[in-house]
Protein backbone atom coordinates (compact mmCIF):
# COMPACT_ATOMS: atom_id res chain seq x y z
CA UNK A 1 0.00 0.00 0.00
CA UNK A 2 0.96 3.21 -0.96
CA UNK A 3 0.64 4.69 2.47
CA UNK A 4 3.63 7.52 4.02
CA UNK A 5 5.28 6.05 6.86
CA UNK A 6 4.99 8.95 9.52
CA UNK A 7 1.46 7.52 8.75
CA UNK A 8 2.44 4.75 10.41
CA UNK A 9 4.81 5.54 13.52
CA UNK A 10 1.19 6.74 14.96
CA UNK A 11 0.05 3.04 15.18
CA UNK A 12 3.20 1.84 17.00
CA UNK A 13 5.66 -0.19 15.71
CA UNK A 14 4.37 -4.06 16.44
CA UNK A 15 0.81 -2.90 15.16
CA UNK A 16 2.18 -1.29 12.31
CA UNK A 17 4.16 -4.50 11.43
CA UNK A 18 0.45 -6.08 11.68
CA UNK A 19 -1.57 -4.48 10.01
CA UNK A 20 0.48 -4.31 6.65
CA UNK A 21 1.41 -7.76 6.39
CA UNK A 22 -2.25 -8.38 7.25
CA UNK A 23 -3.45 -5.88 4.51
CA UNK A 24 -3.84 -6.02 1.02
CA UNK A 25 -5.07 -3.05 -1.24
CA UNK A 26 -8.67 -3.23 -2.84
CA UNK A 27 -7.48 -4.18 -5.96
CA UNK A 28 -6.32 -7.58 -4.13
CA UNK A 29 -9.63 -9.72 -3.32
CA UNK A 30 -9.79 -12.13 0.13
CA UNK A 31 -11.75 -14.86 -1.05
CA UNK A 32 -14.33 -16.43 1.38
CA UNK A 33 -13.50 -20.06 2.26
CA UNK A 34 -14.40 -22.55 0.40
CA UNK A 35 -14.52 -26.14 -0.56
CA UNK A 36 -10.86 -27.64 -1.94
CA UNK A 37 -13.07 -29.37 -4.36
CA UNK A 38 -14.60 -28.21 -7.10
CA UNK A 39 -16.40 -29.25 -9.70
CA UNK A 40 -15.68 -26.08 -12.57
CA UNK A 41 -12.09 -26.02 -14.73
CA UNK A 42 -10.44 -23.19 -12.90
CA UNK A 43 -10.30 -21.83 -16.69
CA UNK A 44 -13.85 -20.86 -15.69
CA UNK A 45 -13.87 -18.89 -12.27
CA UNK A 46 -11.88 -15.64 -12.34
CA UNK A 47 -8.89 -15.26 -10.71
CA UNK A 48 -7.22 -13.04 -8.11
CA UNK A 49 -5.88 -11.16 -10.92
CA UNK A 50 -8.80 -10.97 -13.10
CA UNK A 51 -10.72 -9.61 -10.25
CA UNK A 52 -7.78 -7.10 -9.54
CA UNK A 53 -8.00 -5.67 -13.53
CA UNK A 54 -11.56 -5.46 -12.66
CA UNK A 55 -11.61 -3.60 -9.52
CA UNK A 56 -9.26 -1.17 -10.82
CA UNK A 57 -11.44 -0.69 -13.65
CA UNK A 58 -14.67 0.15 -11.51
CA UNK A 59 -12.78 2.18 -8.78
CA UNK A 60 -10.74 3.91 -11.14
CA UNK A 61 -7.18 3.24 -11.27
CA UNK A 62 -4.83 6.51 -11.18
CA UNK A 63 -4.69 7.89 -14.79
CA UNK A 64 -4.36 10.52 -17.06
CA UNK A 65 -7.77 12.05 -16.52
CA UNK A 66 -6.64 12.82 -12.93
CA UNK A 67 -8.29 10.36 -11.25
CA UNK A 68 -7.12 9.24 -8.03
CA UNK A 69 -6.79 4.76 -7.38
CA UNK A 70 -10.17 5.68 -5.52
CA UNK A 71 -12.01 6.63 -8.44
CA UNK A 72 -12.05 9.87 -7.79
CA UNK A 73 -11.22 13.34 -9.68
CA UNK A 74 -8.89 14.98 -7.12
CA UNK A 75 -8.34 18.23 -9.35
CA UNK A 76 -11.67 18.87 -10.00
CA UNK A 77 -12.39 18.09 -6.43
CA UNK A 78 -10.59 21.63 -5.58
CA UNK A 79 -13.48 23.35 -7.54
CA UNK A 80 -16.22 21.09 -7.17
CA UNK A 81 -18.37 20.11 -4.19
CA UNK A 82 -19.70 16.95 -5.57
CA UNK A 83 -16.25 15.67 -6.05
CA UNK A 84 -15.11 16.84 -2.88
CA UNK A 85 -17.90 15.14 -1.37
CA UNK A 86 -17.74 11.68 -3.40
CA UNK A 87 -14.06 11.43 -2.16
CA UNK A 88 -15.23 11.75 1.64
CA UNK A 89 -17.70 9.24 1.23
CA UNK A 90 -15.88 6.78 -0.53
CA UNK A 91 -14.14 7.16 2.39
CA UNK A 92 -17.34 6.35 4.94
CA UNK A 93 -18.17 3.81 2.53
CA UNK A 94 -15.38 1.88 3.72
CA UNK A 95 -15.66 2.24 7.34
CA UNK A 96 -19.12 1.68 7.45
CA UNK A 97 -18.51 -1.54 5.50
CA UNK A 98 -15.64 -2.45 8.20
CA UNK A 99 -17.82 -1.83 11.01
CA UNK A 100 -21.17 -4.22 9.85
CA UNK A 101 -18.22 -6.53 8.92
CA UNK A 102 -16.62 -6.99 11.83
CA UNK A 103 -19.83 -7.23 13.56
CA UNK A 104 -20.99 -10.22 11.86
CA UNK A 105 -17.45 -11.81 12.17
CA UNK A 106 -15.64 -10.71 9.70
CA UNK A 107 -12.50 -9.46 10.97
CA UNK A 108 -9.92 -9.80 8.64
CA UNK A 109 -11.75 -7.97 5.79
CA UNK A 110 -12.41 -5.39 8.57
CA UNK A 111 -9.37 -4.51 9.29
CA UNK A 112 -8.50 -4.37 5.67
CA UNK A 113 -11.55 -1.84 5.06
CA UNK A 114 -10.83 0.67 8.02
CA UNK A 115 -6.89 1.47 6.14
CA UNK A 116 -7.66 1.35 2.25
CA UNK A 117 -9.49 4.97 2.29
CA UNK A 118 -6.18 5.98 3.10
CA UNK A 119 -4.09 4.64 0.22
CA UNK A 120 -7.03 4.75 -1.73
CA UNK A 121 -8.19 8.19 -2.07
CA UNK A 122 -7.45 10.50 1.24
CA UNK A 123 -3.66 10.08 0.59
CA UNK A 124 -4.00 11.59 -2.82
CA UNK A 125 -6.97 14.30 -1.74
CA UNK A 126 -4.20 15.78 0.64
CA UNK A 127 -3.38 18.57 -1.51
CA UNK A 128 -6.92 19.75 -1.49
CA UNK A 129 -7.39 19.04 2.30
CA UNK A 130 -4.49 21.50 2.38
CA UNK A 131 -5.99 23.65 0.10
CA UNK A 132 -9.40 23.93 2.27
CA UNK A 133 -7.58 24.27 5.51
CA UNK A 134 -8.34 20.62 6.43
CA UNK A 135 -6.24 18.94 8.94
CA UNK A 136 -4.72 15.30 8.56
CA UNK A 137 -7.18 12.65 9.97
CA UNK A 138 -5.86 10.17 8.12
CA UNK A 139 -4.60 8.29 11.50
CA UNK A 140 -8.01 7.51 12.65
CA UNK A 141 -8.82 5.24 9.69
CA UNK A 142 -5.25 3.64 10.50
CA UNK A 143 -6.07 3.29 14.25
CA UNK A 144 -9.18 1.64 13.92
CA UNK A 145 -7.98 -1.16 11.37
CA UNK A 146 -5.34 -1.75 13.95
CA UNK A 147 -8.04 -2.15 16.73
CA UNK A 148 -9.77 -4.94 14.68
CA UNK A 149 -6.92 -6.65 14.48
CA UNK A 150 -5.63 -6.20 17.64
CA UNK A 151 -9.45 -8.16 18.92
CA UNK A 152 -10.93 -4.73 20.24
CA UNK A 153 -15.08 -4.64 20.99
CA UNK A 154 -17.31 -4.44 18.70
CA UNK A 155 -18.52 -1.29 21.11
CA UNK A 156 -14.79 -0.12 20.59
CA UNK A 157 -15.28 -0.71 16.69
CA UNK A 158 -19.05 0.81 16.51
CA UNK A 159 -17.44 4.01 18.56
CA UNK A 160 -14.35 4.73 16.03
CA UNK A 161 -16.78 4.44 13.07
CA UNK A 162 -18.92 6.90 14.92
CA UNK A 163 -16.20 9.21 15.33
CA UNK A 164 -14.67 8.37 11.85
CA UNK A 165 -18.38 9.91 10.00
CA UNK A 166 -18.65 12.71 12.42
CA UNK A 167 -15.07 14.06 11.39
CA UNK A 168 -16.00 13.07 7.33
CA UNK A 169 -18.97 15.13 7.88
CA UNK A 170 -17.19 18.22 9.65
CA UNK A 171 -14.55 18.08 7.19
CA UNK A 172 -17.52 18.32 4.28
CA UNK A 173 -18.18 21.25 5.54
CA UNK A 174 -14.56 23.07 3.84
CA UNK A 175 -15.86 22.11 0.73
CA UNK A 176 -15.03 24.59 -2.16
CA UNK A 177 -18.47 26.65 -2.91
CA UNK A 178 -19.69 26.69 -6.48
CA UNK A 179 -23.33 28.03 -5.75
CA UNK A 180 -24.67 23.96 -5.78
CA UNK A 181 -27.25 23.63 -3.36
CA UNK A 182 -26.77 20.87 -0.52
CA UNK A 183 -29.61 19.03 -1.92
CA UNK A 184 -28.02 19.18 -5.59
CA UNK A 185 -24.61 17.81 -4.26
CA UNK A 186 -26.09 14.95 -2.17
CA UNK A 187 -28.07 13.90 -5.47
CA UNK A 188 -24.47 13.61 -6.67
CA UNK A 189 -22.94 12.31 -4.36
CA UNK A 190 -25.59 9.25 -4.14
CA UNK A 191 -26.05 8.86 -7.37
CA UNK A 192 -22.21 8.25 -7.67
CA UNK A 193 -22.33 5.80 -4.79
CA UNK A 194 -25.66 3.74 -6.22
CA UNK A 195 -23.39 3.28 -9.12
CA UNK A 196 -20.50 2.08 -7.61
CA UNK A 197 -22.30 -0.11 -5.52
CA UNK A 198 -24.23 -1.39 -9.01
CA UNK A 199 -20.96 -2.22 -10.60
CA UNK A 200 -19.54 -3.95 -7.72
CA UNK A 201 -22.57 -6.59 -7.71
CA UNK A 202 -21.87 -7.52 -11.06
CA UNK A 203 -18.75 -7.93 -10.45
CA UNK A 204 -19.13 -10.10 -7.34
CA UNK A 205 -21.38 -12.38 -9.21
CA UNK A 206 -18.57 -12.79 -11.62
CA UNK A 207 -16.29 -14.54 -8.59
CA UNK A 208 -16.10 -15.95 -5.12
CA UNK A 209 -14.58 -13.20 -4.21
CA UNK A 210 -15.63 -11.32 -0.86
CA UNK A 211 -14.02 -7.84 -1.23
CA UNK A 212 -16.49 -6.55 -4.30
CA UNK A 213 -19.57 -7.53 -2.52
CA UNK A 214 -18.38 -5.64 0.40
CA UNK A 215 -17.27 -3.18 -1.35
CA UNK A 216 -20.62 -2.69 -2.83
CA UNK A 217 -22.05 -3.18 0.71
CA UNK A 218 -20.06 0.04 1.73
CA UNK A 219 -21.08 1.69 -1.28
CA UNK A 220 -24.87 1.39 -0.88
CA UNK A 221 -24.38 1.96 3.27
CA UNK A 222 -23.26 5.37 2.32
CA UNK A 223 -25.41 5.77 -0.45
CA UNK A 224 -28.21 5.46 1.80
CA UNK A 225 -27.66 7.01 5.05
CA UNK A 226 -26.54 10.37 2.73
CA UNK A 227 -29.93 9.92 1.06
CA UNK A 228 -31.85 9.96 4.51
CA UNK A 229 -29.86 12.79 5.76
CA UNK A 230 -30.80 15.35 3.14
CA UNK A 231 -34.25 12.95 2.00
CA UNK A 232 -36.86 15.95 2.68
CA UNK A 233 -34.68 19.04 1.03
CA UNK A 234 -34.21 16.32 -1.95
CA UNK A 235 -37.78 15.92 -2.61
CA UNK A 236 -38.42 19.27 -1.63
CA UNK A 237 -36.06 20.21 -4.60
CA UNK A 238 -35.73 17.13 -6.85
CA UNK A 239 -38.98 14.81 -6.71
CA UNK A 240 -37.56 12.46 -9.71
CA UNK A 241 -34.33 12.86 -8.01
CA UNK A 242 -36.12 11.34 -4.56
CA UNK A 243 -37.95 8.96 -6.46
CA UNK A 244 -35.67 7.55 -8.39
CA UNK A 245 -32.96 7.25 -5.63
CA UNK A 246 -35.31 5.82 -3.69
CA UNK A 247 -36.24 2.79 -5.85
CA UNK A 248 -32.19 1.99 -6.67
CA UNK A 249 -31.73 2.01 -2.83
CA UNK A 250 -34.63 -0.13 -2.50
CA UNK A 251 -33.13 -2.78 -5.09
CA UNK A 252 -29.48 -2.16 -4.22
CA UNK A 253 -31.02 -3.11 0.05
CA UNK A 254 -32.12 -6.58 -1.69
CA UNK A 255 -28.65 -7.28 -3.16
CA UNK A 256 -27.22 -6.43 -0.24
CA UNK A 257 -28.66 -7.36 3.09
CA UNK A 258 -25.96 -7.84 4.84
CA UNK A 259 -22.17 -7.28 5.46
CA UNK A 260 -21.76 -10.95 5.06
CA UNK A 261 -21.93 -12.18 1.45
CA UNK A 262 -24.88 -14.40 0.77
CA UNK A 263 -24.59 -17.86 -0.71
CA UNK A 264 -26.04 -17.27 -3.66
CA UNK A 265 -26.08 -13.63 -5.67
CA UNK A 266 -29.22 -14.01 -7.27
CA UNK A 267 -30.41 -9.95 -7.81
CA UNK A 268 -31.41 -8.23 -11.06
CA UNK A 269 -28.40 -6.78 -12.55
CA UNK A 270 -30.38 -5.50 -15.16
CA UNK A 271 -32.80 -3.97 -12.94
CA UNK A 272 -30.16 -2.52 -11.06
CA UNK A 273 -28.37 -0.78 -14.05
CA UNK A 274 -31.75 0.54 -15.31
CA UNK A 275 -31.90 2.29 -11.23
CA UNK A 276 -28.76 3.49 -11.19
CA UNK A 277 -29.39 5.61 -14.90
CA UNK A 278 -32.27 6.60 -13.71
CA UNK A 279 -30.90 8.54 -11.11
CA UNK A 280 -28.07 9.37 -12.50
CA UNK A 281 -30.61 11.12 -15.06
CA UNK A 282 -31.96 13.07 -12.29
CA UNK A 283 -29.05 15.07 -11.39
CA UNK A 284 -28.93 18.38 -12.28
CA UNK A 285 -32.38 18.89 -13.29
Amino acid sequence: MDIKIKRWTHLGLGAALMTTTALSGCGEPAAKEEPAASAQPATDVPGEADVEAKLDEVNGAASSSGEGEGGVAIEAALTDPAVYNIALTVAEAHVLAARDAYRDGESQAAGEMFAHPVSEVLFDMEPVFEARGVSDFTDQFLEASAAVFAGASVEDIDARTATIVATLRTVAGNAPDDGSSPASITISVVADMVDRATKMYRLAMESDFYEPYLDGYGFYSAARNQFEASKEAIEAENPDAAEAIGGALTLLGGAYPTAVRPETLDADVSALTVAASEVFLTVGN
